[in-house]
């Protein structure tokens, strides 16, 4: 796309795009030249400079008696679009929280192969709330103890804390459970030998679960109130039934 085009998807769509363009050309211009750089009529040049006068984007100045018009240094436009992105993150958790309306149908979303189980991952640290896994040290066999690693420091860069039912293995222990405090997770431990986990389940968000077969490449997100209620009692319950794991 050229530079007008990416313009209009920034909102200067139509003529404003041309007008903008010509006054931060010109420097500081009259309506006239400005429209005659742009190719606008004077009359509806002069509205669009208002509009864009409004926006931040246009500043007047004078020389005598002669109105002037300035194109405002293009950053203002980048921290304009930063100021808007930080300013929906605030309201991005509400938004997700009332975002599906009840009754409606569960939304399942398939992902194959070592980037689709990365993508999966990456779902869970959109949000802020504790993640529920039944875990398994298969990930790491086929992601790599680096990804593993990475994926650790976003979720505690983004402060989420996850509650764990996590099989035994000399892995696990080693490098997790041993390290529960400073990883930002509470673990309890089964026999993996009785039950060798072979997926991890994560329950997250609002109402997300997410099953990852990491042998198969294959990862799976599920969307409902239900399925995600359903699956944190379960959690719970088995929870409830594991003794605390005492950390030397």
């Amino acid at each position: 796309m050229d530079i007008r085009q990416i313009l209009e998807q920034l909102g200067l769509e139509g003529k404003k795009a041309d007008a903008y363009l010509a006054a931060l050309e010109l420097g500081s211009s009259s309506v006239i030249e400005i429209s005659k750089k742009a190719g606008i009529k004077r009359t509806t040049c002069y509205d669009i400079l208002m509009d864009l006068e409004k926006e931040g984007l246009i500043s007047e100045t004078s020389k005598g008696k002669k109105r002037l018009f300035v194109g405002e240094d293009p950053e203002k436009i980048q921290r304009n679009l930063k100021n808007k992105e930080r300013l929906f993150s605030e309201i991005l958790p509400q938004l997700q929280s009332i975002h599906n309306v009840r009754g409606a149908k569960p939304k399942i979303r398939f992902y194959e192969g070592k980037e689709g189980l990365k993508e999966v991952y990456e779902d869970t640290l959109k949000y802020k709330t504790e993640i529920l896994g039944f875990a398994s040290d298969d990930i790491m066999k086929v992601l790599g103890m680096d990804w593993a690693m990475e994926y650790l420091a976003k979720r505690k860069k983004n402060g989420i804390w996850a509650k764990g039912i996590v099989p035994g293995t000399e892995m696990l222990k080693e490098n997790f459970i041993s390290k529960d405090l400073e990883q930002l997770r509470i673990t309890k431990v089964i026999d993996h030998k009785k039950y060798p986990f072979s997926i991890e389940i994560n329950v997250y968000g609002h109402q997300k679960v997410a099953l990852m077969s990491a042998k198969e490449e294959i990862g799976l997100i599920i969307e409902g109130e239900e399925i995600h209620k359903t699956m944190k009692l379960i959690f719970q319950l088995i929870w409830d039934l594991l003794p605390e794991v005492k950390v030397k």
